[in-house]
C-alpha cells in the first residue's frame, strides 16, 4: 500500500506504477496487511483498477459468458466485474446477440494494452503440437455439439473431439469436465473419452455399481437384458461398460446375479 485517499487505496504495481483499489473492495485484512492479491483491471476511464473480486475468466482462459449488450463497438460480455468485456466486431464469429451466452477466449490486446475477448477460438488453440498419453487425464471445456459428437477444449492448449457413441450423459456448451485421452491421431487430432480407458476404467465403474448397491440395500433391479437408456438412467454408465463391470464383480464373488437383478455379497 502506498497512500490513501478519499477514491481508496494506491497499491505499488512496480512498473504499472500506483493501481488504485476503490473503497468499496478494501477489507480489513487488506489494511490490516497493507498488501493483497488483486485482479487489475481497466475501468470506465481506461485507469487501471485492482479488485479483490475474482472475474468469471482471466486472460489466456475460456469461459461461456453472457452478452449484456451492444452497440457500434462490439458486444459487450458480463465476466463478473463492474467494466463489462468487449468482444470487437472483428472478434465475433457471427454477431453476438443481447441475452445470449457465448464461448469466448479472454485475451490482452497488444495494440490497446486492454482486456478483451474473442469468439474466434481456433486462432487460440492447437498452435503447438499435442504431447498426451492413452488414458491421462486432462480438463475439457464443452464448445459445440457436432454430427460426430462434441468439439472440446483439451487444457486450454488444444481441440478434441467425443464421439457421440462414447457420450453416456447430456453435455452443454461451456461445461467443464473431466476427461481422458483415448488416443492421438497421425494428423494430430485427439480423440476423447468421459471415461478412463482400460482396466482402470472398469474398476471404477465396478466401484460405482457397489456404491448404488449400497445405497439400495444391497440389491439394483438391472440385468443383462436390461435396456441401455434404464442402465443409463439408474448408473449414468452404458451398457457395455456394465456387462463388463458386473462380469468383474462376480469373478471376484462381490455380487450375485439374481433373475430380476444383482445382489451384493457380504
Amino acid at each position: 500500500m502506498v497512500r490513501e485517499t478519499d477514491n481508496g487505496i494506491y497499491l505499488d504495481g512496480e512498473n504499472l506504477g500506483e493501481i488504485l483499489m476503490p473503497q468499496k473492495f478494501i477489507t480489513p485484512e487488506v489494511r490490516e496487511n497493507k498488501e493483497a492479491v488483486v485482479f487489475v483491471y481497466s475501468d470506465s476511464e481506461d485507469r487501471l483498477v485492482a479488485t479483490t473480486e475474482n472475474p468469471l475468466a482471466k486472460a489466456g482462459e475460456f469461459a461461456l459468458l453472457k452478452v449484456v449488450a451492444t452497440n457500434r463497438f462490439g458486444a459487450f460480455l458480463d465476466w463478473g466485474l463492474p467494466k463489462d468485456l468487449l468482444v470487437p466486431f472483428s472478434e465475433q464469429k457471427s454477431k453476438m446477440m443481447e441475452g445470449k451466452y457465448d464461448l469466448v477466449y479472454v485475451f490482452v490486446d497488444v495494440l490497446t494494452n486492454r482486456i478483451a475477448a474473442s469468439a474466434k477460438l481456433n486462432k487460440f488453440l492447437d498452435n503447438t503440437p499435442p504431447v498426451y498419453s492413452p488414458g491421462e487425464q486432462v480438463h475439457l471445456i464443452i464448445a459445440e455439439e457436432t454430427d460426430l459428437g462434441y468439439k472440446a477444449i483439451v487444457n486450454n492448449e488444444h481441440w478434441g473431439i467425443l464421439y457421440k457413441n462414447q457420450v453416456f450423459k447430456p453435455l452443454s456448451t461451456g461445461e467443464k469436465i473431466t476427461g481422458y485421452i483415448n488416443k492421438i491421431r497421425e494428423d494430430d487430432k485427439i480423440d476423447l473419452l468421459l471415461e478412463k480407458p482400460g482396466y482402470e476404467k472398469i474398476d471404477s465403474i465396478a466401484q460405482k455399481i457397489l456404491d448404488v448397491l449400497d445405497q439400495n440395500r444391497g440389491f439394483v433391479a438391472l440385468t443383462d437384458k436390461s435396456s441401455p437408456e434404464m442402465i443409463q438412467t439408474m448408473l449414468g454408465i452404458s451398457k457395455k461398460n456394465f456387462k463388463k463391470a458386473v462380469g468383474n464383480l462376480y469373478k471376484r464373488k462381490m455380487i450375485e446375479f439374481k433373475s430380476d437383478g444383482i445382489k451384493r455379497l457380504d
